[in-house]
């Protein structure tokens, strides 16, 4: 699907696959990016090239995903998250070929969390409210709102005074 921007309201690169109609106003999705059909994305979205989108992805309004990113089904992401470079997710904690699970855990980042370039994200997390995940960061387990992560496993190494 590509589109004119002015009857749309939300701009799809030619070089895109974005198969869902559920596009928020203002969102832009760049070349090389590939969205599957139920997926829902939010307003004023920013996904960027080389990046793919599965069915039962959930994307708030002013979500960045920088490139090379990877959404699985089970993924949401709240409102203004920041997905950086290369961030990887994961839905499946015991991965076989050709073996399928019938739902998929999910990954909930909440609000204003932002995951550093080359992150790595296991099933069934839940990213708090303004956490920061630190680049290369592997998170193996639920992180709380306003955290600083940073290592492999993840560790807390301190936490966010937001006002």
């Amino acid at each position: 699907m590509h589109n004119d921007e002015s009857t749309t309201n939300y701009f799809i690169h030619h070089l895109a696959c974005v198969e869902t109609k559920s596009i928020g106003r203002g969102t832009r999705i760049w070349a090389f990016a590939h969205v599957l059909p139920k997926a829902i994305i939010g307003e004023d979205v920013n996904i960027c090239d080389h990046t793919f989108v599965e069915n039962d992805v959930i994307i708030g309004n002013r979500v960045t995903i920088k490139s090379g990113v990877y959404l699985w089904d089970g993924i949401r992401l709240e409102d203004d998250v920041f997905v950086g470079p290369n961030a990887t997710f994961t839905n499946d904690k015991f991965p076989r070929s050709r073996k399928y699970l019938h739902q998929f855990p999910k990954i909930i980042v909440k609000e204003g969390a932002s995951i550093g370039a080359n992150a790595t994200i296991l099933p069934g997390i839940i990213i708090g409210k303004n956490t920061m995940i630190g680049a290369g960061a592997v998170v193996t387990r639920d992180v709380p709102d306003n955290a600083v992560v940073v290592g492999n496993p993840a560790r807390i190494v301190r936490f966010l005074e937001l006002d």
